[in-house]
């Protein structure tokens, strides 16, 4: 099996530390960890951040130093497979002896118990330990290096080795490692069920947040299309009731010229005749003689009598007044309510009237009540309301007293 290596760097593991959050980094990647405590003082640091999760972990009170050493990566940087024999260095290690760490061979684990020093040792099979790479690389005491980790202090919660026991934790309940992993390793199993069993329930959770989130995407999918077909159902509306404004448009304009051609005919037909009754008596009057004057003017007379009670309109029979209102209710165009109506008559005030009973028995002071009929230019009475209307009521007898409303 190749070296561990660090997460962050990708070199081979040295001296992997394990941070709160349970990643390892090599020494160089902690060192060069921005501290979250006082700058440049990387020892007294309170916390820092984890530059794989990003969370911001606490620091033990040592600082850096004092993180807990990543055994498994050591582990998993030892050699893969069989181990040899540390003693005759030929054959493969089959046994572990946990006294002093030696590899032996079958041969060398029955010379290594009949020697007399080395009878009172602990020897297990490779085979039956929980990894044989784990197995396979002893770990040193950091206080002692040439002392192996072999015993757990019990108060201190730490690995120590035999001269640690000799001397700071000599009075501490101590007891090998083997031991001590089956106490310990039945409180972490424990936990390490409790922690799969909400690891499953956050799996479910996040399934869920899954589906919602599929259903999400499909709903806006959903919601998007009726808005497009709203939207184009608006638009074919806007337009066919634009289409229809102008042709009521057009409709307005072609009556309007219409109507102002046919009053332009007859004003230059009765013209026409006028001139023609003029040019003929005028001409009578200075060419005729007494006996032909005398003869025509009955017929002269009465023709410019006619001419002259021919009623006509001293003003053109129509107007400008066309006018477009955005804000008027027009309907419903397939279902939908559309706005805007082309309006030709506008309020003449002059032709406005009021009528009620109250206006004849005003009095100042009380309330009055009225109705104002909104006539346009030619008299004739507004087909539709939503006109702006200011009142102003003039004293009968008083000009000068007035309310305005």
């Amino acid at each position: 099996m190749a070296a561990s290596r660090c997460p962050v760097c990708a070199e081979p593991c040295v001296e992997p530390r394990l941070l709160p959050c349970l990643h390892s980094l090599c020494a160089p990647c902690l060192r060069r960890l921005g501290t979250l405590g006082e700058p440049g003082r990387a020892a007294a640091a309170l916390s820092v951040l984890c530059p794989l999760c990003d969370a911001e972990v606490a620091l033990p009170p040592g600082g850096l130093g004092q993180l807990v050493p990543d055994y498994t990566a050591l582990g998993r940087g030892g050699a893969a497979g069989t181990a040899g024999c540390d003693l005759c260095a030929d054959g493969a290690a089959a046994r572990r002896c946990q006294t002093c760490g030696a590899h032996l061979c079958l041969f060398c684990c029955q010379a290594h118990r009949r020697q007399k020093k080395t009878a009172s040792h602990v020897v297990v099979e490779l085979e039956s330990t929980r990894d044989c790479s784990q197995a396979g690389q002893p770990f040193f005491c950091p206080s002692h290096p040439s002392e192996e980790l072999r015993l757990f202090c019990e108060q201190c919660d730490q690995p120590v080795c035999q001269d640690c026991v000799a001397e700071r934790h000599r009075q501490h309940p101590c007891d090998f490692t083997s031991n001590a992993v089956h106490r310990h390793g039945d409180s972490l199993r424990e936990l390490l069920r409790s922690t799969q069993q909400r690891m499953s329930a956050l799996e479910d959770v996040l399934g869920q947040t899954d589906g919602v989130g599929s259903a999400i995407r499909a709903r806006a999918e959903a919601v998007a299309t009726e808005i497009c077909l709203f939207a184009r159902g608006y638009v074919k509306a806007i337009e066919e009731h634009r289409d229809r404004l102008l042709k009521q448009l057009e409709d307005l304009k072609v009556q309007k010229e219409n109507l102002l051609h046919l009053q332009k005919a007859q004003l230059q037909q009765l013209l026409l005749d006028m001139r023609t009754g003029v040019e003929f008596t005028e001409r009578l009057l200075t060419s005729g003689s007494d006996l032909g004057i005398l003869v025509t003017k009955g017929v002269v007379a009465s023709r410019l009598a006619k001419l002259n009670s021919t009623a006509y309109s001293t003003h053109p029979s129509v107007d400008d007044s066309i006018q477009f209102s955005p804000q008027e209710r027009a309907g419903q165009c397939h279902g939908y309510e559309v706005f805007g109506a082309v309006i030709c008559k506008a309020v003449d005030p002059a032709k406005c009237t009021l009528q009620g009973e109250d206006l004849r028995s005003a009095r100042q002071n009380e309330l009055t009540g009225f109705t104002l009929l909104c006539n346009d230019t030619t008299g004739e009475r507004m087909g539709r309301g939503g006109e702006a209307v200011m009142v102003t009521i003039t004293h009968k007898d008083k000009k000068d007293w007035w309310v305005f409303h």
